[in-house]
C-alpha cells in the first residue's frame, strides 16, 4: 500500500507542480539559498545607485606649538575638506606664549579657505635678488676712435698714420722722436729721414717676408739700437716708450728706426686692436703684424699684404 501511495504522489507532482507545497519536498531537495526581505533571485542585493562613501574627516585639527601637527594632518590635507573647517589650537604644556610654527599657519590658511589650492610642500617663491657689487660701478662706454693727432704725421684715429704721399705733399720729410742713452742716461730728440729709412724697411720686408712665416725676424725682436751722439756708445739709444700713453705712441718713428721690438706686448696689442688685426699669440706674431700694418698705412700699394 505504501508503494502505491508514493507512486500516486509522484504522479500528482508531475501533473500539477504549482500546487505542491515546498514543505512536502524532502530536506535534500529544498533550495539551499533563502532570500530575505521578499527579494527574489532575479533582484540584485545592492541598489542600482551605490552609496557614496564620504571620508571621515574630523571636525577639528589639533596643532601643537611644540609637538607640531597631529598624525592625521597629512591624511586630512590629502582629502577634500568641507567649507569653513575649524582649526583648534590646543595648548600643550602651557606653551601658549610661543609663536605658531610656519606649518601650523599654512594649515590654518588652507583649511579656512578652500580656494587656496597651493601645495604646502612647495616652498614660497623667493624674490629675485637685485644685489649689486658695491665696488662695481656702471660699465664705461667704449673709447672714442678719434683723438687729437699727437704728431703732424699721425691722423686723428688711434694707431693710424698718414700715407707717404700726404706727408711729402705737406713738406714732412723728417720724423722725430724722443730717445735716451742707456750709458750716459741723456734724453734727447732724434730724427729720421722719411724716404731713406722707409726704403730700408721696404727692402727688408721684400727680401725676408716669405721666410718669416708670419713671425717677426730676430732683428725685429732684438733690434740694433742707434749710436749715442753724445757719448758715442754703440747700440745704446732706446726710444722712450715707458710712461707714455698708448694713444700718444710715436708709431711712425719706431717703424723707420725698426725699433718696434722695444714696445711691450700690451702696446703692440693696442695697435693691432685699433687697426683690426689679430692680436692674440706670442710677441713675434703680434710684432710681425704691426710692422706690416704700418708699412701698408704708409704705402698701401706696396707688397705688405699678409
Amino acid at each position: 500500500m505504501d508503494r502505491q501511495k508514493n507512486s500516486e504522489e509522484k504522479d500528482l507532482k508531475r501533473k500539477h507542480p504549482e500546487e505542491v507545497d515546498e514543505s512536502s519536498y524532502p530536506s535534500f531537495m529544498r533550495p539551499k539559498t533563502s532570500y530575505s526581505n521578499n527579494l527574489t533571485p532575479h533582484h540584485h542585493i545592492f541598489s542600482s545607485r551605490p552609496q557614496t562613501l564620504e571620508p571621515l574627516v574630523p571636525d577639528h585639527v589639533i596643532i601643537s606649538p611644540r609637538l607640531g601637527l597631529s598624525p592625521s594632518v597629512e591624511e586630512v590635507l590629502s582629502t577634500k575638506l568641507p567649507n569653513k573647517r575649524q582649526i583648534t589650537v590646543i595648548d600643550f604644556m602651557g606653551l601658549s606664549s610661543l609663536p605658531l610654527p610656519q606649518e601650523a599657519v599654512a594649515v590654518a590658511v588652507t583649511a579656512s579657505d578652500p580656494r587656496n589650492s597651493a601645495s604646502l610642500s612647495d616652498p614660497p617663491p623667493s624674490p629675485r635678488s637685485t644685489r649689486r657689487n658695491p665696488t662695481q660701478g656702471p660699465r664705461q662706454q667704449g673709447k672714442s676712435e678719434t683723438i687729437p693727432p699727437p704728431f703732424p704725421w699721425a691722423t686723428n684715429k688711434r694707431a693710424v698714420v698718414h700715407n707717404i704721399s700726404y706727408l711729402l705733399r705737406n713738406q714732412i720729410h723728417t720724423i722725430s722722436g724722443d730717445v735716451y742713452c742707456k750709458k750716459c742716461e741723456l734724453k734727447f730728440t732724434m730724427e729720421f729721414n722719411l724716404v731713406e729709412k722707409f726704403r730700408e724697411v721696404w727692402k727688408f720686408v721684400a727680401e725676408n717676408k716669405n721666410g718669416m712665416h708670419d713671425r717677426a725676424a730676430d732683428i725685429w725682436m732684438n733690434p740694433v739700437l742707434p749710436t749715442c751722439m753724445h757719448c758715442g756708445q754703440e747700440n745704446s739709444v732706446r726710444p722712450i716708450t715707458q710712461d707714455v700713453k698708448k694713444k700718444s705712441m710715436n708709431w711712425l718713428f719706431l717703424l723707420l728706426g725698426q725699433m718696434l721690438g722695444c714696445c711691450t706686448l700690451g702696446q703692440l696689442k693696442y695697435f693691432c686692436k685699433h687697426t683690426k688685426n689679430h692680436r692674440t699669440g706670442a710677441k713675434d706674431r703680434v710684432l710681425y703684424l704691426t710692422y706690416l700694418a704700418l708699412c701698408k698705412q704708409l704705402y698701401p700699394q706696396g707688397p705688405f699684404d699678409r
